[in-house]
């Protein structure tokens, strides 16, 4: 839970710059994006394309018409920003951006290889997600977020997923919840290897999973969205213990093994629990 990574926050990582260093002579096929363990799958088009300026590249406005072809590079640009995108959210949670640190979308497009428009462009996402901040002339720097933020988010997202899922235990059929096993399984597998990115994405599956039985798509959003606020780190990288991980995970599927059985007294028990006493 967010009150215990909170307390568990220890010294932040030592790092000698504040941005990652840019290495333009990487290739895209080569590329490899913070949090990612594998090359950025970087279409064609987007690696073969020259560095030039962006003003350089010409701008279309709506009185003007596309030029052939300029539908399928905005489609690969998407493309190419979805994955950016992932892998700095990746990043974020495993303590590769660090809180309060200023990055350059050209530098990180070097070390990308790809340009700085699609990365520029992930950033403004992160930005409204309040995962970063815009720095005029400079770049986004990662905000800094305190403990009680953390206690804050935390407490919104039990007034939300608490009587929900209490609710759903009174209502959903054991065989509902038992199709939800191999989400629980995920995430202690995620677990298990101590993967704190590939935990945070499946631990957001479970829970989404859950919350989307009762069948509404506008508090499942709001709730995921809470929940990846959770994950982002606090201004000091917390210690990392994967025994906490796999403490978390068990609850999953002790929380799924008492909803077969409708044991509704441990239900509440456990919801009540995964919300104050562990990182989910």
């Amino acid at each position: 839970m967010e009150q215990a990574r909170a307390r568990d926050a220890g010294t932040p990582r030592p790092h000698a710059s504040t941005h990652i260093p840019g290495q333009s002579a990487q290739s895209a096929q080569s590329a490899r994006i913070p949090g990612q363990a594998g090359p950025v799958d970087v279409p064609a088009a987007e690696s073969a394309r020259p560095r030039v300026p962006e003003q350089a590249r010409g701008e279309h406005t709506h009185s003007e018409p596309l030029a052939p072809g300029a539908a399928s590079r905005s489609v690969q640009r998407h493309s190419v920003r979805g994955q950016i995108l992932e892998a700095l959210r990746s990043a974020l949670v495993d303590g590769e951006l660090l809180p309060g640190e200023v990055y350059s979308a050209p530098v990180l497009g070097d070390r990308f290889g790809v340009s700085a428009t699609p990365v520029r462009e992930a950033m403004q996402q992160l930005a409204t997600e309040g995962a970063v901040e815009v720095v005029p002339n400079r770049g986004f720097r990662v905000t800094v977020r305190t403990a009680r933020e953390l206690a804050e988010l935390a407490e919104v997202r039990a007034l939300i997923e608490v009587p929900v899922m209490l609710r759903l235990a009174r209502t959903v059929p054991a065989a509902r919840w038992a199709e939800l096993h191999p989400l629980a399984e995920a995430t202690a597998k995620a677990a298990a290897t101590g993967d704190r990115a590939e935990y945070a994405e499946t631990d957001r599956a479970f829970h989404r999973a859950m919350l989307s039985l009762g069948g509404n798509d506008q508090l499942v959003m709001v709730a995921d969205d809470l929940h990846r606020r959770s994950q982002w780190p606090l201004t000091t990288a917390p210690v990392f213990r994967r025994a906490d991980l796999v403490a978390d995970a068990a609850e999953h599927t002790a929380l799924l093994e008492a909803l077969i059985a409708q044991d509704l007294p441990v239900v509440q028990s456990l919801v009540r629990e995964h919300f104050t006493g562990s990182d989910s």
